[in-house]
This record gives C-alpha cells, sequence and structure tokens, in this order.
C-alpha cells in the first residue's frame, strides 16, 4: 500500500484505495443506535423450544448483523460486543456474555467478512449460513466448558444436553437470526450504509 502512495504521489494523483476501517460521524451515531437497539432486544426474551423452556431467543444479535453487514464485520462486532458486556453487568450475568460474545463472534465475522467482498443476496445468504455453522460450533463449545463454571453442572451432563436439547435450540436461533437479519438489513440498508464514492 505504502509502494502504491508513492507512485501515486509521483504522478500527482491521488491513491485508488480507501482506509475503510475508518469511521465518520454518521456511522458511529448509527453504530450507537444499534448498540442501544441491541441491549433492548436483549431484554427482550421468549422460549422457542418446547423441550427447555429455559433457553430464550432474543433478536439483538439482528442489530449487530445489520451493522457488521452495514460497515464491516469489525463494526459489527464492535456494536455486538459492547451491547453484550451492557447487558451482562446490568443482569449480572457475565458467563452468559462471554457465552454470547462467542457466538457472536462465530456468527457475524464469517458472514460479514464473505457480504463485504461482494454485497449481493447470495453472498449474504451464503455467509449468513456460514455463519450459521460457526455460531453452533461455538454456543457447543462454550457450553462444554463455561457452562459447568457457573451453573454447577457436571460437564458430562452438559455433553448430555448437546444432542436433543442444545443443538436444535441453537439451529433454530441461528436460523430465526439469518430470515431476521435479511429482512431487517434489506429494508434499511440504503438508509445506513456508506455512500460509494
Amino acid at each position: 500500500m505504502g509502494n502504491e502512495s508513492n507512485a501515486a504521489a509521483q504522478r500527482g494523483t491521488t491513491p485508488s484505495f480507501r482506509n475503510s476501517n475508518r469511521w465518520d460521524t454518521r456511522q458511529l451515531v448509527v453504530m450507537g443506535l444499534l448498540c442501544a437497539i441491541g441491549v433492548l432486544l436483549s431484554f427482550v426474551e421468549f422460549p422457542i423450544f418446547p423441550a427447555a423452556p429455559w433457553l430464550k431467543y432474543d433478536a439483538s444479535f439482528v442489530a449487530y448483523m445489520v451493522a457488521g453487514f452495514a460497515y464491516g464485520p469489525g463494526a459489527g462486532l464492535a456494536v455486538g460486543i459492547t451491547a453484550i458486556v451492557i447487558h451482562g453487568l446490568m443482569d449480572g450475568n457475565l458467563w452468559g456474555a462471554a457465552m454470547n460474545v462467542l457466538v457472536l463472534v462465530g456468527f457475524l465475522w464469517p458472514a460479514a467478512v464473505i457480504y463485504m467482498r461482494k454485497r449481493t443476496l447470495g453472498r449474504a445468504v451464503v455467509g449468513l449460513l456460514v455463519g450459521c455453522v460457526c455460531a453452533l460450533a461455538m454456543a457447543i463449545v462454550g457450553n462444554i466448558v463455561v457452562t459447568p463454571i457457573y451453573s454447577g453442572m457436571p460437564r458430562e451432563a452438559v455433553i448430555d444436553l448437546i444432542l436433543p436439547v442444545l443443538l436444535p435450540f441453537n439451529a433454530m436461533k441461528a436460523g430465526l437470526n439469518t430470515v431476521l437479519t435479511l429482512a431487517v438489513y434489506k429494508s434499511i440498508s440504503l438508509l445506513i450504509k456508506p455512500q460509494r464514492r
């Protein structure tokens, strides 16, 4: 990149690349708004898997994914991790927050990276499906490692719950997040995504 800048300076032209990691004021405002929406949605929980009514779904990941699709994986993770930490501090469950961060990284990072390379519906769907698989893996690993620490449940008991409970619940959760992300982002993308130059 430095060679490109030097060559462009010698020709009297500007380099052809832009630093996409720089967030302007408008983008920061939108990211802050999405973070606030994510925190609010994280407290609207309801059961989606009758076999395990204590496991509840909230749509907060949709706000984080919108940020990731609009501004890139770094922005999405910044919004999501901030909101997750705020939620964890408010309800006193930092172990749960750690689990959510693991799943968020698995879901958002690959989806946003794949989508940012070519902003099409097909790439969004592929990215989200890859994100679903990675999120499921992170959720299972997180449950095996973290759940016994804060719940007092033996690790063997957690492992026994993977196939009948944890895997189907997290698959349903990932599926809902995928469908809602596609619907919401398509509806508001023109309002929040960066202007193309």
